[in-house]
């Protein structure tokens, strides 16, 4: 592996004067592999790659500003006419970020969570655990039927039950979303329980079981779903669930049972039994044949009942005051990127429980070097406004309610941005969409330390990669760029979205020419893509089994025909704010200056 030496001089920029430092690389060639993406089964992701030994942040911005990125200390920029899902750099001015409704709902969500008015899991839980203490219920109907506020209670009490099973059905959907199974992107129903009435119950004779509620978002969730494929034009092979459908979506039994699966949790905590029948979503009931004609009474009991139903276990323990609402306290913590086993320990039950690894695929040797390695230099803070408080570098951003950890986002904080490189989460914390609010924070993050920091304007999102549908999510933070692939700049992705709607591998800086011209429609066919030079080799090559999958949630052709010119290729231009021009290259005792031998390279 050659080495390379980049040294950051004062004179490459008029900020850095005082971060001095030297960037040390070995060049890893062209690098084959599998791609997360589109699941191809060949090695159809090309890249170059760096393996970094030290890296400084001025460095690191420039190569962030010309389509590299890092995972651990492997730095990696895709070969973008040759890969089979070509990765844009995306990025967000952070003043100009106008948030959507959605995106306004997660933050509300998240507030109500914290003042309280939305934490019903637990009395929920407790309204409808052990539904068979049917005796203790009749005492209490005995007492308080006669009584019309008891009443408006009771209906009360119901109407929090049901809002509380819609939400874990909402939390499931979501887990779908994010391991794959469901496109993401598109704007999918809410779920809506309903008490199913006393004459329509049927009892199941096996397990003696009562259906107490119904939900027919399966139903719901395949109509969009399908409507969604068929608006994409994709004639392409879908895989959800593990099969592999052509031109439709999953069905809404296929939907039900997997929403099934989804809410064991909540089946063991609850007592309900929940299973899937024709695309309903059945909760059921265990009811003794003794009472299975009685009605399920889910409501307050007196305190005299209460004495008696608490040594039974079941019942509510406590009388038919309000509990007061349960107030939570949010804390962000920003810690500079090392090895912490609370954090491990999260990071393993987000990969096994939303992405579906085996328990033996998550080591700490492979969090280390996917998440905590990083070679960039650390920056302190200066006080002369050039640095931030926390300085530059790489940093996890820990997210705690009531003291326990639920999420961390990786993070680099760069000269001119924030740069979000991997969140992972608490499954039981699906309800507050963490991977949303974790973003808007990010946000915002920019948006203060401007004070402390002018030129950190910016918030990168990772690769934006249109043939992947569940990427395309990081174009609602908007307004947002896209980074020109050849000539490095940046072009609004309103304008870039049509041109890549009709090919994957784009020169988004001549969108006025393309815009103009009137090739066909050309398929993505993301499934099954594969291109003329894949197979021919190169002398370089060399095969990297290294996770590189940077992105914030988790990862998710055609060849080209619109060949640059010479003189266009050769063209090179500035990047913003950036120059290295004057780094310095070391090999087999020689230094040369990367502009001395780009211009013997162009005479």
């Amino acid at each position: 592996m050659k080495k390379s030496k980049m040294r950051s001089e004062a004179s490459s920029s008029s900020n850095n004067s005082n971060r001095k430092g030297e960037t040390v690389v070995g060049d890893c060639g062209t690098c084959r592999s599998s791609c997360g993406y589109c699941k191809s089964s060949g090695r159809t992701s090309i890249t170059h790659g760096l393996w970094a030994y030290s890296v400084t942040v001025d460095d690191y911005q420039d190569l962030l500003d010309r389509g590299w990125r890092r995972s651990g200390s492997f730095l990696y920029k895709p070969d973008m006419e040759r890969t089979c899902c070509p990765s844009y750099t995306i990025r967000l001015r952070a003043s100009d970020f106008a948030p959507s409704k959605e995106q306004r709902r997660v933050s509300r969500r998240m507030q109500r969570f914290l003042d309280g008015t939305v934490d019903v899991e637990k009395k929920s839980v407790e309204l409808i655990k052990d539904p068979s203490t049917s005796n203790c219920n009749k005492v209490s109907s005995s007492v308080e039927n006669n009584s019309l506020s008891h009443n408006n209670e009771e209906n009360n009490k119901e109407e929090e039950i049901l809002q509380f099973l819609s939400g874990q059905i909402d939390n499931a959907v979501q887990l779908c979303i994010v391991s794959g199974q469901f496109l993401s992107g598109i704007q999918l129903p809410k779920a809506s329980v309903k008490k199913v009435s006393q004459a329509k119950r049927k009892l199941l004779v096996e397990g003696m079981e009562n259906l107490l509620y119904t939900s027919n978002i399966a139903f719901q969730l395949a109509a969009t779903l399908n409507r969604a494929q068929l608006a994409e034009k994709d004639v392409q092979q879908i895989r959800v669930f593990g099969q592999s459908i052509e031109d439709t979506g999953p069905s809404p039994k296929i939907i039900a049972a997997k929403l099934a699966s989804s809410l064991i949790q909540l089946a063991e905590t609850s007592g309900l039994s929940i299973r899937a029948c024709n695309g309903h979503l059945n909760f059921y009931s265990a009811m003794k044949q003794a009472s299975l004609d009685e009605d399920v009474h889910i409501g307050t009991v007196s305190k005299e009942s209460a004495k008696t139903c608490e040594s039974k276990g079941g019942c509510l323990k406590n009388s038919s005051e309000h509990p007061q609402a349960k107030r939570h306290k949010l804390q962000i913590r920003l810690k500079r990127s090392s090895f912490d086993p609370q954090e491990f320990e999260l990071y393993r039950r987000y990969q096994i429980k939303v992405h579906n690894d085996k328990p033996d695929q998550v080591t700490e040797t492979s969090y280390r070097r996917f998440l905590v390695d990083s070679p960039l230099v650390f920056v302190p803070p200066s006080g002369d406004d050039t640095v931030p408080p926390c300085g530059f570098g790489s940093f996890h951003q820990q997210y705690l309610i009531d003291d326990r950890l639920v999420a961390v986002g990786v993070i680099d904080i760069l000269p001119r941005c924030l740069s979000s490189k991997y969140l992972f989460w608490d499954p039981d914390y699906a309800f507050l969409s963490l991977g949303k609010y974790s973003a808007l924070q990010e946000i915002s993050w920019v948006k203060e330390n401007q004070t402390h920091c002018p030129t950190l304007q910016y918030y990168y999102l990772g690769y934006y990669i249109h043939s992947c549908r569940k990427m395309r999510y990081k174009a609602a933070y908007h307004p947002s760029e896209l980074l020109c692939p050849l000539r490095y700049q940046w072009v609004p992705y309103d304008i870039a979205r049509p041109l890549l709607d009709r090919k994957p591998y784009v020169v988004l800086s001549d969108f006025a020419s393309l815009q103009n011209e009137s090739s066909p429609c050309i398929s993505e066919n993301v499934m099954g893509c594969q291109h003329d030079d894949i197979g021919q080799g190169d002398s370089n090559d060399v095969r990297m089994d290294y996770d590189y999958d940077d992105e914030m949630l988790d990862p998710e052709s055609e060849s080209d025909d619109d060949e640059p010119d010479t003189e266009t290729s050769r063209q090179t231009v500035g990047v913003e704010d950036g120059d290295i021009s004057n780094i310095v290259i070391r090999g087999q005792g020689t230094r040369v200056r990367y502009k001395v031998n780009m211009e013997t390279c162009q005479s």
